[in-house]
């Protein structure tokens, strides 16, 4: 039963102020938001009609009522069927056209989109409530930021104590719906979004796993809980984490299917049990299926240790070691499994749709990309197949996943098939914006340069050994036919084999040909991926090392200038055993040798530059590790992995892995502590909403870190506020406390700056701290908000700015770089 079913009494909000404001808020590290910053200065004033407000322009407060759908449009007859989450056409939903109209890009800066709706509740206690909003990217209650639902998926309930007396929501969207729900139990499951296994015939299904939120509506942790579950007549339970007080928590929980013998929809029961008492129960439905079915397999992420899933459609007659893998990345609020089951089955593949953690989540970028690995490698691992048969292809989103992922990992696959796909965000963007060409300064572009992978036309020249089909419908609306056409262009210019077809009068999902279409398949049957013997020369291009480095015997190690484009040009020849080539921003380059053998010397021409001779018989693991230094190349000995490298390269982003652990601070004012919890609330809420996922928190107070010695850290304070800071982050050359910021040798005072940096955690070659921190409650409070959790958003090592940043943008940076290839601070950017 459903929170929506249980719930006696509920809210609906009809009434309220609407103020129009420009904004910059989604696919930049740099946000601006007015209102918000106003907000945190102290300096707004209470709403009233016709009250105008001065920031980047004037406005006035407008009296808005919701329609009868209970949707908040300030624009009347626009924003579509709100009652929905807004997808845009794929697997069951085509699109019906009768003409061409271009799309329009979302705008490269800021401009009118956003805004604010002010509503109030009267409440006659001290109470509380789940508040629920559809449409909105974020909602300031009584004062604190949580996070919002911007594709009014309709499940993000957000459990809140409201005060006696007035109590005021500041919701940032413009076509919106909210209500407060008062629920008969104060903790309890919410079942609108599952993440569910299939009970398939043939498999083992006695310990299926299944992801499941919780809803903690009370001011205190809910610990020693129970989950159990029970399907035809077997029952398994599994202790779950704490839940925080008021908030939700997506938990993992374990079903034993073993006693199914019947296809179809089965009943199972979910119970929350605490002690003896069971809290709260529910029935949901699974499916079961036999083997020949597209179905749903469930796993634990080595990300955050959460339930994700992924769909397979099996091979006709099963898998086998001679069959290929076709490896299917989904579009924008497309399902795995309705992207599995949008193709026929094969009798020469089998083919796997990975989730990117939600149906929107990071657009095949970041933790979509971390999930689409982890499903790859699994795929590998227990499906049967030809190591040489590997293709990917994806649609609208995934046509941009495949554009993406093909060439970031170019020895990966066969061939790619992009469908109706744009090629990067720069040029297309999607819900949360575009990723802007230029930045307002120096700082801002160093900003911009961290998001270079996303730009693959970039490095386009990747696609070189792969087949690339390139198919789109030449009437789509959704993503015009002219990225296809700008990428037919691209590879035109240098590509060998390539394929490319403009379906007539498609728009962009006409039918499951839209991305099962047989002269694709035909195309990739063509296609083989080649060993590692059988490839002499490279031509690689990446700009982070830490997400793309290699292309089959080469690495490019580190870089001479962070996250820059690194480009090497390599010629193997095994019988006179040598490799020449030439490199660019590359510092450290490793080359694997093992295909010369073990007798003899191997030679090295780089950059035209001294050549480099290397007793076979003397290389260690096979590997050569050359070293760029005064304009020569030199054999060193394998580095450090203490430095930077592929392992861990750093930007702020990468510490959001390895089953991260935020670590809060409760050292500092009653203001500052208020603020670190509910900054690690929001970023909960978000990464829950975003990554489908959660996370431990622990209050410094209670950190220990042997505890937690294999798992990246999220550190939330400074020194002052937070007492982990010293046991983590002694050795570190960025230091902040009460009205300091330390840059190595250099010193600023301010009580405004917030930040997010990340350093390497010690002890460990893989782990990483990521910070968030402020010198003072202002910048605290500055550093709230975030655009990490967006997919491509572009985060550095670090990043300082003052509050003035949501006011006036990047002119309110403060000082932004990377860390040196051994973690020491940089000079320039």
């Amino acid at each position: 039963m459903a929170l929506t079913l249980q719930a006696q009494k509920k809210h609906t909000f009809t009434e309220g102020l609407f103020l129009q404001i420009p904004f910059n808020y989604g696919r930049e590290a740099v946000y601006a938001d007015s209102f918000l910053g106003q907000f945190y200065q102290n300096s707004i004033e209470n709403p009233a009609e016709g009250k105008s407000w001065t920031g980047d322009t004037e406005s006035s407060w407008m009296k808005i009522t919701a329609d009868t759908a209970g949707f908040f449009r300030p624009q009347r007859n626009a924003g579509g069927n709100l009652s929905n989450p807004n997808n845009p056409p794929g697997p069951g939903r085509i699109a019906v056209q009768t003409e061409n109209v271009p799309r329009t890009p979302a705008p490269q800066r800021r401009g009118f989109g956003s805004s604010y709706l002010y509503l109030t509740y009267q409440a006659a206690k001290n109470q509380d409530a789940v508040l629920n909003i559809k449409g909105n990217s974020a909602v300031v209650v009584n004062g604190e930021l949580h996070a919002g639902d911007p594709y009014r998926m309709g499940w993000l309930n957000i459990p809140v104590r409201l005060k006696k007396g007035k109590n005021e929501f500041y919701v940032r969207g413009t076509f919106v719906a909210a209500e407060l729900v008062f629920p008969e139990k104060s903790l309890f499951l919410a079942t609108e979004d599952l993440t569910l296994p299939d009970i398939v015939t043939g498999r083992d299904n006695a310990a299926l796993l299944l992801g499941v939120t919780v809803v903690n509506a009370t001011d205190k942790a809910m610990t020693n809980t129970i989950i159990r579950t029970t399907v035809a007549g077997k029952s398994l339970e599994r202790e779950i984490p704490a839940i925080a007080p008021h908030s939700t928590r997506k938990v993992m929980a374990a079903i034993d299917g073993s006693g199914v013998q019947q296809t179809g929809d089965i009943a199972a029961s979910i119970a929350l049990v605490q002690g003896a008492k069971v809290k709260d129960e529910q029935v949901i439905s699974l499916r079961s299926l036999d083997n020949s079915q597209a179905y749903r397999i469930t796993f634990v992420s080595e990300i955050d240790g959460s339930v994700q899933y992924y769909a397979v459609n099996p091979a006709i007659g099963g898998d086998a070691a001679d069959k290929g893998l076709f490896f299917s990345v989904h579009g924008a609020g497309v399902e795995a499994l309705g992207q599995a089951q949008a193709y026929e089955s094969k009798d020469w593949g089998t083919l796997v749709a990975p989730t990117n953690r939600r149906p929107r989540g990071f657009n095949w970028e970041d933790w979509g990309r971390l999930d689409a690995l982890e499903v790859l490698s699994l795929a590998k691992k227990t499906i049967q197949h030809d190591a040489k048969r590997v293709y990917l292809t994806g649609h609208s989103m995934g046509g941009h996943g495949t554009w993406f992922l093909g060439a970031t990992y170019p020895d990966k696959w066969a061939a790619i098939a992009p469908c109706a796909g744009y090629p990067t965000l720069k040029g297309y963007g999607s819900a949360d914006g575009i990723i802007p060409d230029q930045g307002g300064n120096t700082l801002e572009n160093t900003l911009l340069r961290s998001s270079n992978q996303s730009d693959v036309i970039a490095y386009a020249t990747n696609y070189k050994p792969l087949g690339v089909y390139v198919l789109h419908g030449d009437a789509d609306r959704t993503v015009p036919v002219t990225y296809a056409r700008q990428m037919r262009a691209v590879l035109g210019s240098f590509h060998p084999d390539f394929n490319y077809y403009e379906y007539p009068g498609g728009s962009h999902w006409y039918s499951n040909e839209s991305v099962d279409w047989k002269p694709l398949f035909d195309y990739f049957k063509w296609h083989q991926r080649k060993s590692d013997s059988e490839v002499n020369e490279v031509d690689f291009k990446t700009s982070n090392p830490g997400i793309s480095a290699s292309y089959y015997w080469a690495t490019i190690y580190q870089q001479e200038k962070a996250l820059d484009y690194s480009h090497i040009q390599l010629t193997r020849d095994l019988e006179k055993r040598q490799i020449i080539g030439k490199t660019d921003n590359v510092k450290m380059l490793k080359l694997d040798v093992s295909n010369f053998g073990q007798e003899g010397m191997v030679t090295i021409v780089l950059d035209s530059l001294s050549q480099i001779e290397s007793s076979l018989a003397q290389v260690q693991d096979g590997h050569i590790y050359l070293l760029k230094q005064s304009e020569n190349w030199q054999i060193v000995a394998a580095p450090n992995l203490a430095d930077k490298g592929p392992h861990r390269n750093g930007t702020f982003k990468e510490a959001f892995q390895h089953n991260m652990v935020y670590v809060y601070g409760t050292n500092g004012t009653a203001e500052e502590n208020a603020w670190a919890w509910e900054k690690v609330r929001y970023d909960a809420e978000s990464w829950y909403y975003r990554g489908n996922g959660s996370f431990d928190i622990v209050a410094d107070k209670d950190f220990d870190p042997a505890k937690y010695a294999d798992r990246n850290i999220i550190l939330v304070g400074n020194a002052k506020t937070n007492s982990a800071w010293s046991m983590l982050l002694a050795d570190c050359p960025i230091q902040v406390d009460a009205g300091t910021l330390k840059m190595g040798e250099k010193v600023l005072s301010a009580k405004d700056f917030g930040g997010y940096f990340v350093w390497p955690k010690s002890g460990s070659t893989s782990h990483s701290i990521g910070v968030i921190t402020g010198t003072g409650i202002t910048g605290m409070k500055a550093a709230t908000a975030n655009q990490y959790f967006a997919g491509a958003s572009g985060f550095p090592d670090y990043m300082f700015f003052s509050i003035d940043m949501l006011t006036k943008g990047a002119s309110g940076l403060v000082d932004v770089g990377f860390f040196n290839n051994d973690w020491t601070l940089a000079d320039s950017h």
